[in-house]
């Protein structure tokens, strides 16, 4: 299993994905403001994995003040929780870690300070450890929807570079092709950071598990062309109304699925719905830089001059979407978080 972060001997650590698949390296972080950096550059990334990841951040920012006063303690865990909150505004698990994080260390505010920082240590490993046991249930429920045979589209990185264990939505293709179904995946390069290219496939190819890589204007051709029987994506943040935001391009394969007339699955855990967001239309949607665009890997494709933009994620309404999965049940239409 591809592990994007993990303890070894109390030292953090996380796979650079900046770097994938040209070099697998491993990088220490040491503190909260390296854990803020890495999560900003996206050398980790994906919804679940970043509220891991946050957990893990807290933990460290606050083990320099195990021996300062209760005061000052809880001071750093607002500042800290703050900043880390603060590097990817649309991922929802990033907020919902670190609101958990905080309620354990609140709800033992009368205990030494030491005691509250081991307790949540502990809770950061708890999250971890649910995050797998999550991706587990998850592929078994996501088997409802594939066939014994079956040509499956996805956008983005899913897999475990994103989770904590197998992934979301590629665990559900992974857990297929496990159980020895005979199962083709159709991968998004994923403009303009190519994680489908770049992680997608990697993971896919580690995995054994039979893919094409297609630019992601080949999509449509690929469903006129092709028989595919699913679209399966991930989601950063879920609306009551099961409106999803997923990663820039999501939202236009859903309308392609829909009038070439496939399914189209979101996969999720269920702390990535966010029952104080109505609708769509008020999550945040993060705007990165437009060099990202300009430039691959430093290598300029455009006028060094020429304007460009990169909203780093697009809303699919829930009328496009068939089915949420989650590690609770497979939501059908209507959707109502609430």
């Amino acid at each position: 299993m591809i592990k994007p972060l993990f303890w070894d001997n109390n030292q953090l650590y996380i796979v650079d994905q900046t770097l994938l698949p040209i070099e697998y390296k491993r990088i220490e972080i040491k503190s909260h403001l390296d854990m803020a950096n890495a999560i900003k550059r996206l050398a980790i990334r994906g919804a679940p994995a970043l509220g891991i990841a946050a957990a893990a951040g807290l933990v460290l920012g606050l083990k320099p003040f195990i021996d300062s006063g209760s005061r000052l303690f809880f001071e750093k865990l607002d500042e800290i929780s703050t900043l880390l909150n603060s590097t990817r505004p649309t991922a929802i698990n990033l907020s919902w870690a670190l609101k958990r994080m905080k309620s354990v260390a609140e709800s033992m505010n009368h205990k030494p300070v030491p005691d509250i920082w081991n307790k949540i240590y502990q809770e950061a490993l708890t999250i971890h450890q649910e995050d797998i046991e999550m991706c587990q249930v998850i592929g078994r429920h996501g088997q409802s929807i594939i066939p014994e045979k079956a040509n499956i589209l996805t956008h983005c990185n899913t897999g475990g570079l994103a989770t904590g264990g197998l992934g979301t939505a590629l665990g559900v293709i992974i857990t297929a092709h496990q159980l020895g179904k005979d199962i083709h995946v159709y991968v998004d390069e994923t403009r303009p950071l190519l994680q489908g290219a770049r992680l997608t496939a990697w993971e896919l190819s580690e995995e054994k598990v039979p893919y094409t890589l297609i630019c992601d204007n080949m999509a449509a051709y690929i469903m006129a062309t092709r028989k595919i029987d699913a679209v399966i994506v991930g989601a950063d943040r879920i609306a009551a109304n099961g409106d999803a935001a997923n990663k820039i391009g999501t939202y236009g394969l859903a309308i392609l699925a829909d009038y070439h007339e496939v399914p189209f699955y979101v996969v999720a855990p269920s702390s990535t719905i966010d029952p104080s967001v109505s609708s769509g239309k008020e999550i945040v949607i993060e705007e990165r830089s437009g060099l990202e665009v300009r430039e691959i890997f430093g290598v300029k494709i455009a006028p060094e001059d020429c304007p460009a933009i990169s909203p780093a994620f697009d809303v699919t309404p829930n009328g496009l979407i068939t089915g949420i999965i989650t590690e609770k049940v497979v939501f059908r239409t209507p959707y109502n978080f609430l």
